[in-house]
């Protein structure tokens, strides 16, 4: 847990828009060491940044290039698995009584998709994976799991058939538990396309037998107007730095291909 908040904190501070009040507040201390050329570096480094991450086509590129990833492992539907394994991330739990209901996210296609091969027969249970820090402190809130049990009810999966695996705070824990869950069986993995190639390398590790499902793809410049693709956007730095952070992550993340315990 501790590895994971200290890799989560770092990730988020060299992107944008933390990386700029990182760059911000070390420009200050530099200036006060009047270092005034390094902090003008620093500053302009940290503006380009994310001034060159906003454009769309930069996003497109990381993007695809690991979407294309997940296309080249997706599996076409067949049955029969031992379930469909569906990671949290698409589904935000209920924290009453600010927030009574779970919220819906950009990643909330992995359950659609669940739900989707679920009626299509290739597995007679959804296993739903993720906790969060605030159940694990005992807080008012519930887990992903049970945000994500109710909202494939909602979408009519039978209750009897969903299993909730809410220990688990990220993916490593995710693929982990499912493991002692399922054993050797072999079950359809379902998340984001950008994070699949991630998680398979960590069902791997994990000695985890998986089929590739990927949904919620974000690389679509063939959707746009072309004047778009040069025109800095909010959603184009979303893009890039979630992507970014997936390529960081494959390439830098010592748990990924480590010794499974």
């Amino acid at each position: 847990m501790t590895t994971f908040v200290v890799l989560k904190v770092l990730s988020s501070l060299i992107l944008p828009p933390a990386s700029l009040a990182v760059a911000a507040i070390l420009c200050l201390l530099l200036l006060v060491l009047r270092w005034r050329r390094a902090a003008a570096v620093l500053l302009v480094l940290a503006v380009a940044e994310t001034i060159i991450l906003s454009f769309p086509p930069v996003g497109d590129a990381m993007m695809t290039h690991i979407e294309d990833q997940a296309r080249a492992a997706a599996a076409p539907p067949r049955c029969c698995f031992d379930a469909i394994v569906v990671l949290g991330g698409g589904i935000a739990p209920a924290i009453p009584p600010a927030r009574p209901f779970p919220d819906l996210s950009d990643g909330a296609d992995r359950m659609w998709l669940a739900a989707r091969l679920f009626r299509q027969g290739i597995a007679p249970r959804v296993i739903v994976s993720g906790g969060g820090f605030m159940a694990l402190e005992d807080k008012a809130a519930t887990t992903e799991a049970a945000a994500m049990r109710l909202f494939l009810i909602d979408l009519g999966v039978p209750s009897e058939a969903i299993v909730s695996e809410s220990r688990s705070i990220n993916t490593i824990e995710n693929l982990r538990y499912v493991r002692g869950m399922v054993g050797d069986k072999r079950v359809a993995l379902v998340t984001s396309a950008f994070h699949m190639p991630r998680a398979l390398r960590i069902a791997a590790r994990e000695k985890l037998a998986v089929s590739a499902f990927p949904t919620d793809y974000r690389a679509l410049r063939s959707t746009r107007p072309f004047w778009e693709n040069w025109i800095p956007s909010m959603e184009s730095l979303s893009i890039s730095c979630l992507a970014l952070r997936e390529i960081l992550a494959l390439a830098f993340d010592w748990r990924i291909d480590g010794e499974a315990k």
